[in-house]
C-alpha cells in the first residue's frame, strides 16, 4: 500500500513562517492553511508573536476562523497547538481521534483521508504520537510534517527525539512520497537529498 494521496486537487498556503531560536524563548509554528473542495484545513495553529500572524493572512484569502473545517495538529506539544481555540467550528485531528464541541471520535490517523487529496500517516520521531498530513496538490505532494524537521537544516539530532533510529525511519517514510515539505518551524523545502536525516 502506498502513502501517496490518489488525488490531486488539494492547494495550500503558508500563513506564518515559523522560527526557532532556542527550545525555549524565541519560538514560533509554521501555521498552514489547505484547501479542497469543501474542506478548509488549518494545519499545527501553533505560537506565533501575535495572532493576527494567523487570521490577517487567513482574511487575505477571504476566510474567517468560523470558515475552518478541519484542524490537523501534528503533535501536542504546546508550541504546535496554542492557538487550536481560534477555530470553534472546526473538527480538531490528532494521532487517535476527532474532536468536535463535546463529541470525541476514535480513529488511528495511520492512512486516514479527509479526502482523496488530504491523507494522514504516523510519522513517529520527535514524539511518539506525531502525525504527518499528506496533501496531493497539482505539483506533487507536499508533507505537513510538524517538528520530524524542525526547519530546513533539520536538527539532523532532534534534542526532543526519544529515539533517532525511530525519527529517521519516519524521516525515511515521508521522503519516499513527498515533493516539498513543510516543517514545524520554518520554511518549506524539497524533499530531496539534501533534506537531514
Amino acid at each position: 500500500m502506498t502513502d501517496t494521496p490518489l488525488g490531486r486537487s488539494a492547494k495550500y498556503t503558508i500563513l506564518t513562517t515559523g522560527y526557532t531560536l532556542s527550545t525555549g524563548p524565541g519560538v514560533a509554528a509554521t501555521v498552514s492553511y489547505v484547501t479542497d473542495g469543501e474542506y478548509h484545513v488549518i494545519v499545527d495553529p501553533g505560537m506565533v508573536a501575535g495572532r493576527d500572524r494567523i487570521l490577517g493572512p487567513l482574511a487575505e484569502l477571504g476566510l474567517g476562523p468560523d470558515d475552518i473545517t478541519d484542524v490537523i495538529l501534528s503533535h501536542h506539544h504546546p508550541d504546535n497547538t496554542m492557538n487550536v481555540g481560534l477555530f470553534g467550528q472546526a473538527r480538531v485531528h490528532d494521532h487517535k481521534a476527532v474532536y468536535r464541541d463535546d463529541q470525541w471520535t476514535d480513529r488511528d490517523a495511520e492512512g486516514h483521508e479527509l479526502t482523496p487529496s488530504l491523507k494522514l500517516i504516523r510519522t513517529p520521531g520527535h514524539s511518539a504520537e506525531d502525525i504527518t498530513l499528506l496533501v496531493g496538490t497539482d505539483s506533487g505532494v507536499t508533507a505537513f510534517v510538524g517538528d520530524l524537521w524542525w526547519r530546513p537544516n533539520g536538527p539532523v539530532d532532534d534534542p526532543v527525539a526519544p529515539d533517532h533510529d525511530v525519527l529517521l525511519a519516519s524521516r525515511l517514510r515521508v521522503l519516499a512520497t513527498a515533493d516539498t515539505i513543510v516543517p514545524g518551524h520554518g520554511p518549506a523545502f524539497p524533499a530531496d537529498d539534501t533534506a537531514p536525516r
